[in-house]
């Protein structure tokens, strides 16, 4: 969520922890935080994007990976291979890869993986990327083949996203129930990594996977991976000076004080995460598109990024990263007299007093947003509003509340801030614009309507990337004439990382891409 400032709290806590002397560590042992407990462990049915790293990365395999390129290379699939006519993908799989309780990984997990994320009763985020698979057939325990319902221009980089999951133990759970399965607290997986324990909102514990094969890189050089559920930003910076955390998101206004601490090494690095401000499109005074764009048009996401995120982030024309290349160019800047005319237009003028009335109620609305600390960014919306005569109020929650009033049926919020995660894959836009996928920043507007649902099957069923591209960028423009939400800026990752932990590299894949190769001094 949004990045707190550093405020006087947080130097004190900085100083009183300055003067502890750091406690014994395990030192096979390397313990990062996330902001939020990691959801569920299931591979199926997972949001979190910390939980997905996890997944990927640590306790599953997936059947190919990015390399440091972004290019899929193989995996779990040693080798595959198109027919002529790029319908049908078929693969070989290792034969040496074995589920952490034994039984061995064959082309029957594969197959049941794909068919469980490709029903929509599982209710998988990635069910839109799997919308052109026919069939998934497993003739021996080592060969998949895929078949498509139309030829494919590309290996499907969902298959670099999606990690198998074990058809032993959750074939035979109904799809509707797989994401309320005990698996998803105490799961069983096949990757470097095997679950030891979970102790809910405070920690998951994973320890090396002996067993793991050389022909996928072996057994990880770290003996244990603890993820601790950290969500306050001074807690995380606290931890990473005392030792009690080797790696952990740190805030912009941060960065400075953990680049002077010799112990710490600070990260910055690019992620797929975009941040909004989410409307509830149901009800007054967000039921109304030019009340919305208007909004938009009031904020200067240049002064957010250079006053609360010390530059380390992007203007947002859209919510798909300019990393992507679907992406539109050209973030709209605060322009205050188009908002000003949107608003008189629809009813909302202003008053002697500078605020803005509709027959008789005053414009004023609650902004939704998480955290206890300074919260600048949202400081900064609410000066750039009160200058249209708007006045908005800052509520602030816990991780849990917010996510439990984003995610309800019944929008009972104005509007709520938000970063939206995404990864490589097609599945990164379908997340963010399908209302119908939990998790996107349209499903916590509970945004939908028939021209946006044309597009979006428009978009997911182009051949080639410029078909591709050019029907995704025509969602994106329906989005920014509609505005359920808007968009601010595009963040980039930073993280504080203990010294003592070496081979850490970030990118495009995550914070914990190269985890399996990571050691400690």
């Amino acid at each position: 969520m949004m990045p707190p400032t550093r405020s006087a709290s947080t130097v004190a806590l900085l100083l009183l922890v300055l003067a502890c002397a750091p406690p014994a560590r395990r030192a096979d042992t390397v313990v990062i935080a996330s902001g939020a407990d990691l959801e569920s462990a299931n591979p199926l049915v997972t949001l979190h994007p910390m939980a997905r790293q996890v997944q990927r990365y640590a306790l599953f395999v997936t059947l190919a990976r990015y390399d440091a390129a972004l290019e899929p290379v193989p995996y779990l699939a040693r080798s595959w291979a198109w027919s002529p006519d790029r319908r049908v993908l078929r693969l070989r799989l290792a034969t040496d890869v074995r589920w952490h309780d034994g039984e061995p990984t064959t082309a029957r997990d594969v197959r049941f993986t794909l068919d469980a994320v490709r029903d929509a009763a599982t209710g998988s985020p990635r069910f839109a990327e799997l919308a052109d698979i026919d069939a998934v057939d497993a003739p021996d325990d080592s060969t998949v083949v895929i078949r498509f319902a139309r030829a494919q221009s590309r290996f499907p980089l969902v298959l670099c996203e999606q990690p198998v999951a074990p058809a032993h133990l959750l074939a035979a759970v109904t799809r509707s129930e797989l994401r309320r399965a005990p698996f998803g607290e105490r799961p069983v997986g096949n990757g470097p990594f095997r679950f030891v324990d979970r102790r809910p909102g405070q920690r998951w514990t994973f320890v090396r996977n002996e067993a793991f094969p050389r022909s996928l890189g072996g057994p990880p050089a770290l003996e244990r991976l603890v993820v601790a559920v950290v969500d306050e930003a001074s807690t995380k910076f606290a931890g990473l000076v005392s030792q009690e955390l080797d790696m952990a998101g740190i805030s912009p206004s941060m960065a400075s004080l953990a680049a002077a601490d010799p112990a710490l090494r600070v990260l910055d690095y690019p992620v797929l995460v975009s941040y909004g401000i989410v409307f509830n499109p149901h009800a007054p005074p967000f039921d109304d598109a030019r009340v919305r764009r208007a909004i938009a048009l009031a904020i200067d996401r240049e002064r957010i990024i250079v006053a609360a995120l010390a530059g380390f982030a992007t203007p947002a024309a859209g919510p798909v990263s300019p990393d992507h290349p679907f992406s539109l160019s050209g973030a709209p800047r605060r322009d205050t007299a188009h908002a000003a005319a949107l608003l008189d237009s629809a009813g909302w003028l202003r008053g002697r007093d500078g605020m803005r009335t509709r027959r008789g109620a005053a414009f004023t609305f609650e902004l939704l947003t998480v955290g206890s600390a300074d919260n600048a960014a949202e400081q900064l919306i609410q000066a750039d509003l009160a200058d249209l005569g708007i006045r908005m109020e800052i509520r602030q929650r816990e991780m849990g509340a917010f996510l439990a009033e984003a995610r309800a049926r019944d929008k009972r919020f104005d509007a709520l801030i938000t970063g939206v995660p995404g990864d490589l894959s097609l599945g990164y836009l379908a997340s963010m614009f399908d209302s119908r996928l939990a998790g996107g920043a349209l499903d916590y507007a509970g945004f939908h309507t028939d021209r946006l649902d044309a597009l979006l099957a428009a978009a997911r069923t182009a051949a080639g990337d410029e078909a591709r591209r050019d029907a995704w960028r025509n969602v994106q423009r329906e989005l920014a004439r509609e505005m359920p939400v808007a968009w601010l800026y595009h963040a980039r990752g930073l993280q504080g990382v203990s010294r003592r932990v070496q081979g850490v590299t970030m990118d495009l894949r995550g914070e914990l891409a190269t985890v399996a190769r990571w050691s400690v001094n």
